[in-house]
């Protein structure tokens, strides 16, 4: 009995600890799942969760079935996944103090404030993965280290300072992503203690300084990306001692020196980028030893030489961009043996010699351009045996011979841009059938022959030039599209009349046909083409009258008949629609007087020289008209005076309405208690509408103030006035002369070309009123607000039709007023937006009406060249109007933090293009859209950068800007891998 209790005594002895360590291990999972809990809603109570993706994050559930929380299978917290959950709010350490967390990704929300102090000295031992990318976070980063850490993502916020040197403390990371921020300062040297690390991305910062040479004690980095900085000095030789290095990215940087051959012992290397530098020399035979390489862009440096033929070792050649540099000699045969290679870049440096023959042939081409060189020869027949090339741009060179056929049955071709060079023949009857065909230009060359009797059928044509050929017989009656906006056919022999059939052109914004052979008379069904902005008939045999059908057109701005044979009098209602501003009728045989409309009221007397016209002044120099009661018309309206009252009586009022628009517009003085001022309409229904008191006195009291500013030319007040007559809105400038500049005669001349524009997407200057001391101009007043202010809420479709409309009113300032007007300051402040989501650009006079010289200089928006020279350009307005569309893809703006100076928002977005996924840079207003269009949004980046290229004489015109819009963004999705040619 005693042993048996003894060993009943032993067995408890044993049961009891058994049991203390089952209690015990209860409680610590217990009490360590508390923890969880409080740590995770302590998390959610401190941001904003507008999407309700954390709805289920309460007591009531347990904490691993919550949305984006994973648990291991000891019910601990492992995975935190909320990427893209739109939340936002500053972070505490707390939800980095999870003891068993592995992962947390916070990337791309809305998070901001500054990352915790402690997040790497605190943080739990077992976390693997860190990404917060893709926010709004400032401040440094903390420092500290996680040494089992093995992927850290900070990239694309707002963090700033040095990168601390603790980074290298980060023993176990594979992964480190830090670009996309404002990050200063020099590359650690500690950074080569992590030599575990595979990925590596420090771009788009400011960091300066070289490169340090101990980037080859990396031995396992596979990315280098340090594109988008300050950094200088020559690119370390011990770079090639990274042999598993397959993506090398150091662009848009200040380097010099030449490429290190060492590089070509990166035999496992794809991708190498290094444009935008100052990188000088020829290229290493080495680098063609890299036969991995797909893509090779050395574009926008100072490289010089020749292209050896040992570029054939490059086999698995995709894209070549050289372009922008000194290269010259031959470009290689070797290019033709290339099986892969899609895209070829090599405009703008010194190639000379002929094209090589068999280029196309074994390639796979889809873009080639070799514009601005010094190219001589044929066109290889075989540029388009690939089937695929939709992009030929050879403009700018010494090309001669026919098109080969080989191009003439090219029908993948979409843009094709051969002009100013030394073609000559004619034209197959296959060229003229190209169906995807929508751009043209083969201006400039020597073609020749009939092109009238052709059938052309290019149903998808917007823009066709033939200008400055040999062309001749009759016009073609139909090139087989109703999208054709553009037609050039000047400068030719074309003879015959011009077809009645253009009439159908619904599209049509300009036609030019001057400096032709042209006879007959102005077919009036030219007046259905309501679209017609440009209408260029000169120097040709035209005869006949002028159309009086014409004065129908609504937005013909451009009409020129110069150096014809047309007679009879001119349309006494022409230049009613206020459009249009430049008429030349000069050296016809027209007479009577001029008509008492806009168009020639300050008409310039070269533009009616050479008729037996009158009615003018002494700016016109014509004659005075005789006194109409002389004319022998009088004694036949006497004659019917008594059958025919009801007429005379309309007659009468017509009369007296015109003569009355003229005296509207006329200059008259007035005076009154303010002194004596001289008034000028532009605008008749201004005229009619406004009296003096309310433009000089009642429309400038305080009361009306909109804003004031004070600059070294004088005070601009802006008032808001409204007419008694009709209750019309208006505004009013007011210029308070401080430096006589209101006395000049140059300034004067540049407020009468103001007036003159008429144009659906420009604030019209309806007239002015001066004095000694100041002046007033006073616009139509537009009921919206300015591009900036409506930006954040408008939908994809509102901000591409504003796109359109500025690119509209710039093609009609740059390619349609002569001279040219320049807006100068292309900032979206300029830029109202109408109740029909319009866009309406206001113009001023640089540096006296707009804002003072020292701020506009400063501006954003203005072109760097332009800040050197301080002299504004058309390039210069193609600058500012590719950083709108920019903001309009974004949604950001060069005044936001994170970009640093005013022009880090350009190498920021060329860094998004080449680098980043679309969704990390679109705003996410528009990300909806994006995601289902993503062709759409990358071909207008790539035309937005191509707007902000350093070089100005690499910006589109505004023409190809609205063409490329227009057209439908129709490019092959793929070229968004593509940077900008100078097509």
């Amino acid at each position: 009995m005693e042993v048996k209790l003894d060993m009943a005594k032993l067995r408890g002895t044993k049961t009891c600890p058994i049991l203390f360590m089952f209690l015990f291990l209860n409680f610590f999972i217990t009490c360590h799942g508390d923890d969880q809990l409080e740590l995770l809603l302590s998390f959610k109570s401190s941001i904003s969760d507008p999407f309700h993706f954390l709805s289920n994050w309460n007591s009531t559930t347990t904490f691993c079935k919550w949305n984006g929380i994973t648990c291991n299978n000891s019910s601990h917290v492992s995975v935190i996944e909320l990427s893209s959950k739109n939340i936002s709010g500053n972070i505490s350490s707390l939800i980095f103090h999870l003891p068993y967390v592995e992962t947390i990704n916070l990337s791309s929300n809305q998070l901001s404030g500054e990352i915790p102090h402690d997040l790497f000295s605190s943080s739990s031992f077992s976390l693997r993965y860190l990404n917060l990318s893709n926010n709004n976070f400032t401040g440094p980063i903390p420092s500290g280290s996680i040494p089992r850490l093995e992927s850290l993502d900070l990239s694309n916020n707002m963090l700033s300072g040095e990168i601390p040197e603790e980074i290298g403390s980060f023993s176990g990371l594979k992964f480190l992503d830090l670009g996309g921020n404002v990050l200063v300062g020099r590359i650690p040297i500690s950074l080569w203690n992590i030599t575990s690390l595979q990925f590596l991305t420090l771009s788009s910062n400011q960091l300066v300084g070289t490169i340090p040479n101990q980037l080859g004690q990396l031995k396992n980095l596979k990315w280098i990306y340090l594109g988008y900085n300050n950094l200088s000095g020559a690119i370390p030789k011990e770079i090639g001692d990274l042999v598993l290095l397959n993506h090398l990215d150091l662009v848009y940087n200040n380097l010099t020196g030449e490429i290190p051959s060492s590089l070509g012992n990166l035999i496992n290397l794809r991708y190498l980028f290094l444009y935008q530098n100052k990188l000088t020399g020829s290229i290493p035979e080495s680098i063609f030893g890299m036969k991995k390489l797909v893509s090779l862009d050395l574009s926008d440096n100072y490289f010089s030489g020749e292209i050896p033929e040992l570029i054939i070792q490059l086999q698995n050649l995709e894209i070549l961009h050289l372009f922008s540099n000194n290269f010259s000699g031959k470009i290689p045969n070797a290019l033709s043996s290339l099986p892969h290679l899609q895209v070829l870049q090599l405009w703008s440096n010194k190639f000379s010699g002929q094209i090589p023959s068999n280029l196309g042939k074994k390639n796979n081409l889809t873009v080639l351009d070799l514009s601005t060189n010094f190219l001589t020869g044929k066109l290889p027949e075989t540029l388009c045996d690939s089937g695929r090339l939709f992009k030929l741009i050879l403009f700018s060179n010494s090309l001669e011979g026919e098109i080969p056929k080989g191009l003439s049955t090219c029908k993948s071709l979409r843009r094709v841009r051969l002009q100013n060079n030394h073609l000559s023949g004619e034209l197959s009857s296959d060229f003229t059938k190209l169906p995807l065909v929508y751009f043209l230009d083969i201006s400039g060359n020597d073609l020749s022959g009939e092109i009238g009797d052709q059938k052309w059928d290019m149903p998808s044509l917007e823009m066709l030039n033939l200008a400055r050929n040999r062309f001749v017989g009759d016009l073609p009656v139909s090139f087989g599209s109703d999208k054709l906006e553009n037609l050039d056919l000047s400068e030719n022999e074309f003879s015959g009349t011009i077809p009645r059939s253009f009439g159908s052109l619904s599209e049509l914004m300009q036609l030019k046909l001057g400096k032709n052979k042209l006879s007959g008379e102005i077919p009036e069904e030219l007046s259905s083409c309501k679209m017609l902005v440009s209408l260029d008939l000169s120097h040709n045999q035209i005869i006949g009258q002028i159309p009086p059908i014409l004065s129908e057109m609504p937005v013909l701005s451009q009409l020129d008949l110069s150096e014809n044979q047309l007679s009879g009098e001119i349309p006494q209602n022409l230049g009613t629609v206020e459009s249009l501003v430049q008429v030349n009728i000069s050296h016809n045989h027209l007479h009577g007087s001029l008509p008492f409309t806009g168009a020639f009221i300050a008409i310039n007397a070269s533009a009616v020289v050479g008729n037996d016209l009158c009615g003018g002044d002494d700016m016109r120099g014509l004659p005075p008209c005789k006194r109409w009661k002389n004319h022998p018309v009088w004694w036949f309206i006497v004659g019917c005076l008594f059958v025919a009252l009801v007429v005379v009586a309309v007659a009468a009022f017509v009369i007296i309405s015109l003569v009355r628009r003229r005296n509207n517009l006329k200059l008259k003085r007035v005076e009154n208690e303010n002194g004596c001022w001289e008034i000028q309409f532009f605008n008749s229904k201004f005229a009619k509408s406004l009296t003096d008191d309310e433009i000089i006195t009642s429309a400038t009291k305080e009361e009306n103030l909109i804003s004031r500013a004070n600059n070294n030319k004088g005070m601009v007040s802006t008032y808001q006035g409204r007419s008694m007559v009709n209750d019309m809105l208006f505004v009013v400038k007011k210029i308070t002369d401080v430096n006589t500049i209101l006395s000049t005669t140059s300034f004067w001349s540049d407020v009468l070309e103001l007036g003159k524009l008429r144009h659906p997407n420009i604030v019209q200057l309806a007239g002015i009123c001066r004095s000694e001391k100041s002046a007033l101009m006073f616009y139509e007043y537009i009921d919206g607000k300015n591009l900036s202010q409506v930006l954040p809420s408008l939908s994809w479709e509102r901000r591409r039709r504003i796109a359109v409309g500025i690119a509209k009113a710039l093609r009609f300032l740059h390619c349609d007023c002569s001279p040219p007007f320049v807006v100068g300051d292309m900032s979206p402040e300029k830029v109202i937006i109408d109740r029909k989501d319009e866009p309406r650009l206001r113009l001023c006079l640089p540096g006296l009406e707009c804002t003072d010289p020292k701020s506009f200089f400063s501006s954003a928006y203005v072109a760097p060249e332009i800040k050197e020279t301080k002299e504004t350009t058309e390039k210069g307005d193609i600058y500012g109007y590719g950083l709108v569309l920019i903001e309009l893809l974004t949604g950001k703006s060069p005044a936001d933090a994170e970009f640093g100076v005013h022009e880090s928002m350009v190498e920021w977005a060329r860094y998004c293009y080449s680098d980043c996924h679309l969704d990390t840079w679109v705003d996410p207003i528009i990300r909806g859209h994006a995601s289902i269009n993503q062709n759409q949004i990358v071909e207008i980046m790539n035309l937005a950068l191509h707007c902000t290229a350093g070089d100005p004489t690499a910006r589109p015109c505004a023409s190809d800007v609205t063409k490329t819009l227009e057209s439908g963004f129709r490019i092959c999705s793929w070229v968004s891998s593509l940077k900008f040619s100078s097509s």
